[in-house]
């Protein structure tokens, strides 16, 4: 592939719901560019952008895939991504890196929940936009009710360029608004020029006013021969429309097949006519060594720099860093410098990939997107750029996992490579990570649901030979007490020689302070008890409280106070007043009215208006007290609410049912909390089994 300046470069992410034909899309594009020889199908896991195992086997888009494509003398380097919920982390590493996005609706399925992500990702990242309706050769899709609910949503920014022409209920041709004229497909894919039907007028001239109301209100010149019954040339409504849509205030709609290659060359020509190079885009680090702001803004004449917004580790291909120069020309040969690590290192090679395919390529420009093979410490989000003018951009801001699950090695002795590869799939992977909750014994793996975890265990499997099983998490309970005891614990054995005595009177009660496992004091009088025994008795509750006597979790919130006791000059010692200790500290425990403490957790769901009824139902179903609702943007509601975390099992798969995917929730621990007896009797006795 050659190589591309600026200004005939294009970054296009594809976003959509899942199945709303994506990869279909790129397959498409591909296909018609010559970038791929035949087109394959997602249903047989053939696809350029479906190269891995998982998503051969799963026949959907789990990673980031990026495939340049050259048309009319432009790059287009496509980012396909997965639509699923799950994998919203691709998503967004791309429309980071992309200077636009092309939206993708299914005809037959309307405007989904994927639909209105994707929106939302674009405005987030002030992304340009192009919506393209798939799946028009099916007999059912309707463009018209997609536009229509994409105006009820977005407002008259939707404008519609191409409209479908059916004859026979069968997908044959288009309109082009702007121009006024149809266009019928023929056999090898070309168009040929057709009448438009009569019934298609009136909607053509309804969608042509629209457009020519947008470039009106471009300058006030317009806006004048505007009212003055003036019409404006196609070329003077190309050049506006081009710079509406650079700004956002028009998004065009088009559609087509991507089974039948119907619709894509002319998806293709607007996206090298209206959406922007990088060039037209902005880019702002900062220099590290004048901590002065670094305005990139993919100048060609810059010092050189990039972002690394991605990174692929996989046991066959090797490793990948993909970045997007942001200044001057990183060549083949270059030695760079890690901001972020502190580390410079020579590029041996660069690569454009196809999918799964790497393509070596001399340079990239300002702009452009690529990849660097082995950099030894780079990951996702760090800056590469010359020592001379060393430079830092902002990491992209990455969903947070919130749903775990506890894992276990199948194969004892496999705990440490299983450790390694979770740390190579969080290179590659932002919104999971895994965590050693030393506190209650477990290995737990988070991620943005089930799916995502049930992939991750997966690839474990397949990629680096490893085997987990995925379980319900234990909960953080603790104990404590709400009573007072006053006990009695002696230590002795003898066994020949030197025996062993401890001997102490404790009292116990609750402290009152559940951030502390125990406080202790003593007040023994007349050396019943030498104090060279205290540390000893202190070790022994700094022992007891690791695990309770109740069922068997961390203890909080308990004083000790000791009394009275007694030694013996030759057998006591510091182990014999630890046993004893520790023997008071579970006798005296149990009998001061010992309670299970459940951590609590403040949740936000924040979900459209029309659904928080059925979200409060759920929440009290699971203890929740709810403390307030909040109006946000998009007609939405965040509902605050307390949460037993034990509740909070599942909870991902029950919202996005509840709400097809609408809601969103995140939270954080506030307190403990005594939880009900059912509970505690039910955890006591797990503990005994």
């Amino acid at each position: 592939m050659k190589v591309y300046t600026t200004d005939n470069i294009r970054n296009v992410v594809l976003l959509g719901h899942g199945g709303s034909g994506k990869t279909s899309l790129v397959e498409a594009m591909a296909y018609l560019t010559n970038a791929i020889t035949r087109m394959g199908k997602v249903s047989t896991g053939n696809t350029v952008s479906d190269y891995r195992k998982e998503e051969q086997k799963r026949h959907f888009s789990i990673g980031l895939s990026m495939i340049p494509i050259e048309w009319n003398q432009t790059k287009i380097n496509l980012l396909d991504t997965p639509g699923y919920l799950d994998f919203v982390g691709e998503a967004e590493a791309a429309a980071a890196a992309a200077d636009s996005a092309v939206i993708c609706v299914s005809g037959k399925e309307g405007v989904e929940e994927g639909t209105k992500k994707a929106w939302e990702l674009c405005e987030k990242y002030n992304l340009p936009r192009i919506f393209f309706v798939t799946d028009m050769d099916i007999d059912n899709a309707s463009f018209r009710q997609v536009v229509e609910d994409l105006k009820a949503l977005y407002g008259k920014k939707i404008a519609p360029f191409h409209l479908p022409i059916r004859q026979n209920e069968k997908f044959v041709g288009y309109i082009n608004v702007i121009s006024r004229s149809g266009h019928k497909w023929k056999p090898d894919g070309t168009v040929e020029p057709f009448d438009i039907p009569e019934y298609s007028i009136a909607n053509m001239d309804l969608c042509r006013e629209a457009l020519v109301e947008a470039v009106a209100e471009t300058s006030d010149e317009f806006m004048d021969r505007y009212f003055g019954g003036d019409e404006f040339s196609e070329a003077e409504i190309r050049a506006a429309l081009k710079q509406n849509v650079a700004e956002g205030s028009v998004v065009p709609i088009t559609m087509g097949s991507s089974i039948l290659v119907q619709g894509i060359y002319t998806l293709l020509d607007d996206i090298v006519k209206y959406l922007p190079s990088p060039q037209k885009r902005t880019c702002t680090g900062i220099n590290m060594r004048t901590k002065e702001l670094f305005e990139a803004n993919y100048d060609f004449y810059k010092a050189k720099s990039a972002y690394i917004f991605k990174t692929i580790v996989d046991p066959f291909i090797g490793k990948y860093s993909f970045i997007k120069v942001c200044s001057g020309v990183i060549k083949t040969g270059d030695l760079v410098y890690n901001q972020d690590k502190d580390q410079e290192e020579k590029l041996s090679r660069l690569y454009v990939l196809q999918g799964g395919k790497s393509i070596e390529v001399s340079e990239l420009h300002a702009g452009d997107i690529g990849a660097i093979g082995n950099l030894f410490k780079a990951r996702t989000g760090d800056t590469i750029s010359t020592k001379q003018t060393p430079v830092s951009y902002a990491e992209t801001d990455f969903s947070v996992p919130y749903t775990y699950m506890r894992y276990r090695a199948v194969k004892k002795g496999d705990e440490d490579k299983i450790s390694q590869a979770l740390q190579k799939l969080t290179h590659e992977d932002r919104t999971m990570r895994y965590v050693n909750d030393a506190e209650n014994r477990q290995l737990l793996l988070y991620g943005m649901g089930d799916l995502h975890i049930e992939v991750l265990a997966s690839r474990l499997l397949q990629e680096y030979k490893v085997e987990i099983t995925l379980e319900k998490p234990k909960v953080a309970y603790k104990e404590t007490i709400i009573g007072k005891s006053d006990v009695e614990a002696k230590y002795k054995k003898q066994s020949g020689g030197h025996g062993q005595y401890g001997h102490v009177k404790m009292k116990f009660s609750a402290s009152g302070n559940l951030e502390e496992p125990f406080t202790f004091s003593q007040t023994v009088v007349g050396g019943s008890v030498p104090k060279t025994y205290f540390p000893a008795v202190e070790k022994g509750l700094e022992e007891s409280v690791k695990k309770g006597p109740l069922a068997g979790y961390p203890v909080v919130g308990v004083d000790a106070v000791l009394y009275d006791g007694s030694y013996h000059s030759v057998d006591s010692s510091e182990l014999a007043f630890k046993m004893a200790a520790m023997q008071a500290f579970k006798d005296g425990f149990l009998k001061a009215k010992p309670v299970l403490l459940e951590p609590i957790m403040t949740l936000y769901v924040e979900a459209p208006d029309n659904y928080t009824g059925d979200i409060m139902g759920d929440l009290n179903r699971r203890r929740a007290r709810v403390l307030g609702m909040t109006p946000t943007k998009g007609g939405k509601q965040e509902i605050m609410a307390e949460v037993p975390e034990s509740e909070l099992y599942g909870y991902c798969t029950k919202l996005r049912s509840i709400t097809g995917g609408a809601g969103d929730y995140r939270y954080e621990f506030v307190r403990y909390e005594r939880c009900p007896q059912e509970i505690q009797d039910r955890e006591v006795q797990e503990s005994k089994e």
